[in-house]
C-alpha cells in the first residue's frame, strides 16, 4: 500500500473544508527517455472539498539524474511541478483521478506530474563541448567503426 494514500473522510463530511498534506515516498520506475527520478518524491498539497469531489493543489518534487545530451557528463537536478487536479468518485479517464471510498491515492498524480516534466534531452547549464573524438583523438576510434572513416559521401 502506498504511503501517498490519504484518508479524506473529514473533508467529505464538510463541503468547503480544506486541509494541507505533506507526504514523501520513494517511487520505483520513474524513468523517462533520458532521465530518471531517484530518491524520495515529496507531495505538498492542499486538499479542498468541492461538490464534484476533492481538489488537490500544490507541488510535487523529486530529483532527477541523467546525462547531458551534448557532452554526456552526468547531471542531477531538482524538479518541482505545480499540480491542480480533481479526485472524484466517477473519474474521467485521462482527466481526473479516482476518489476511492474515503481515500485518495496521490501516487499516480505524482508519477504523472513528474514524468511529464522530465527533460527529453537534458543539457548542462552552461554551453558544453560535444562528446566524441576530435582532431588527434581520431586514433582512439573503436576498430569496429574504423572502416566508416574511409567512406566518402
Amino acid at each position: 500500500m502506498s504511503s501517498l494514500r490519504t484518508d479524506v473522510a473529514d473533508l467529505l463530511a464538510k463541503p468547503g473544508a480544506r486541509r494541507d498534506v505533506s507526504l514523501a515516498e520513494e517511487l520505483e520506475g520513474l524513468r523517462g527517455t533520458s532521465a530518471t527520478i531517484g530518491g524520495p518524491v515529496t507531495v505538498a498539497v492542499s486538499l479542498e472539498r468541492v461538490p464534484e469531489g476533492i481538489v488537490v493543489r500544490g507541488t510535487v518534487r523529486g530529483e532527477w539524474t541523467g546525462e547531458c545530451s551534448n557532452c554526456l557528463n552526468p547531471l542531477q537536478r531538482e524538479l518541482s511541478v505545480h499540480v491542480d487536479e480533481l479526485f472524484e468518485p466517477d473519474p474521467v479517464e485521462g482527466e481526473t483521478y479516482p476518489l476511492e471510498g474515503h481515500e485518495i491515492d496521490l501516487e499516480q498524480l505524482a508519477r504523472d506530474a513528474l514524468l511529464l516534466e522530465l527533460p527529453l534531452a537534458p543539457r548542462c547549464d552552461v554551453p558544453c563541448e560535444p562528446a566524441g573524438p576530435t582532431g588527434s583523438d581520431r586514433d582512439d576510434i573503436d576498430p569496429r567503426w574504423a572502416a566508416l572513416a574511409d567512406l566518402e559521401l
